[in-house]
């Protein structure tokens, strides 16, 4: 297979070869930053202290929270036919979420720096038995060491944006040879099915959004309960998963609106938590007075802007209050999932750069099931709108849902396109215990 490698895939495995001895000074500052685990770092050199179960395993891999949460459907199904399942991510964001919304005997381990060496060793302890990528976290040692040892990939939910296709394109040769790689390729769309196929995937499958079908968040309803007693009375705007940039459009937003709704009371969920501190401070310096979440502080009558800096904790949000705005939408990240908040009873507005989820959007949009807001000026008016008229907020809902209801079904279609896998599976298991 080397041979046939490209010659960029043959220099970036012999430059991540060399570079292991880099890697003590790589977890060095990126546990200064945060980024890493320091009772787990082992894991990122392949190393784990954890056995591997006996019978197949089945290793999920996803690059971070959204994708390992739009897993959690799928993990559930092939837990119920007693597959054991090894999940790997890249964030310590993602692992707090494993711990906190998984089953324990689900394995979760962070995936090994791109190095041959830090994946063969990976591998040899793991030795899992069926691999499923989610979306396009697409690491070449990672990939090209499984098939090497005939391991069967399948990319599931896979999703090529507009902006890394053109980007893929220049290096058609190097995506290619990854992607051929995957025996099958479950695309959540018909363009991005269109892109994987111009890429080099072959077997390519529309299957839908897997994170359609992801359920609702959970809420700890004592909590829940503490914040709608302080709140009550209050109009309640909530901003999910904010980006820099868009806070300060937000603040303008609380101004024009605080006129008409005197006690309104906006809920900033920054999109990275550790930003909460950074975030008050910008509110504090506007003249705004903010309260913060991860001081355990609660939203008096005096606090303009809550700022809810916590992990897992937007199905409690998404339950106090009927209008959100989607974060990431008003500057180019792309937008945020808006199903977990439709699915709780809010009324959506976005801004218009959502073409990371662009076609729930312009489902929703085309049926009047969320709100754009492309400037400052709409973004209030559409806020305000939604919160002076309960009628405009169910119908609006309504179509939502109806919406979600018709986009539903990407886990019966990925579990139908997986059946040869897990037949497979089943009977090695069969075969291992008689």
């Amino acid at each position: 297979m080397a041979n046939a490698l490209p010659m960029t895939l043959r220099v970036y495995r012999r430059l991540s070869s060399v570079a292991v001895p880099l890697a003590p000074a790589l977890i060095k500052r990126r546990l200064k930053q945060g980024k890493e685990d320091p009772e787990r770092v082992a894991e990122r050199r392949g190393v784990s202290g954890d056995p591997r179960p006996q019978g197949p395993l089945v290793w999920i891999h996803g690059a971070s929270v959204g994708e390992v949460l739009a897993a959690a459907a799928l993990i559930e199904k092939l837990r119920a036919l007693d597959i054991r399942i090894l999940l790997t991510s890249g964030t310590v964001t993602s692992a707090a979420i494993v711990a906190k919304r998984f089953p324990p005997d689900i394995i979760h381990q962070y995936v090994p720096y791109d190095s041959p060496r830090y994946v063969a060793r990976f591998l040899d302890h793991w030795r899992p038995s069926l691999a499923l990528f989610i979306e396009s976290d697409l690491w070449p040692n990672l990939i090209l060491s499984s098939a090497g040892r005939r391991l069967p990939m399948v990319l599931i939910n896979g999703r090529m944006s507009h902006r890394s296709f053109p980007r893929w394109r220049r290096v058609s040769n190097t995506i290619s040879a990854l992607l051929s790689q995957f025996e099958v390729c479950l695309a959540q769309s018909r363009i991005d099915a269109e892109r994987f196929t111009t890429l080099g995937a072959r077997n390519v499958v529309v299957t839908g959004n897997l994170k359609l079908d992801v359920p609702a968040p959970p809420a700890d309803f004592t909590k829940l309960e503490r914040l709608m007693s302080v709140t009550r009375g209050r109009p309640i705007i909530v901003a999910a998963s904010t980006h820099p940039g868009e806070e300060e459009i937000l603040l303008e937003a609380h101004r024009a609106l605080a006129g008409p709704f005197p006690s309104l009371l906006t809920v900033i969920v920054p999109r990275h938590p550790g930003r909460g501190e950074a975030v008050a401070q910008m509110i504090e310096a506007s003249g705004l007075h903010a309260s913060l979440r991860s001081r355990d502080e609660l939203p008096i009558a005096a606090t303009d802007i809550y700022v809810a800096d916590t992990m897992g904790e937007l199905g409690l949000f998404y339950r106090l209050s009927p209008v959100v705005f989607m974060g990431g939408s008003l500057i180019e990240h792309g937008g945020q999932n808006p199903i977990e908040a439709v699915k709780l009873g809010a009324s959506v507005v976005h801004g218009p750069h959502i073409f990371n989820f662009a076609d729930v959007y312009e489902a929703l949009d085309g049926a009047g099931g969320a709100r754009l807001a492309a400037t400052r000026e709409a973004l209030v008016k559409q806020l305000g709108q939604l919160l002076a008229d309960p009628g405009a907020r169910g119908r609006v809902l309504g179509a939502a849902e109806r919406v979600v209801s018709q986009l539903g079904g990407a886990l019966d279609r990925t579990l139908a396109a997986l059946e040869p896998y897990i037949l497979q599976l089943r009977l090695e298991m069969g075969a291992a215990d008689a």
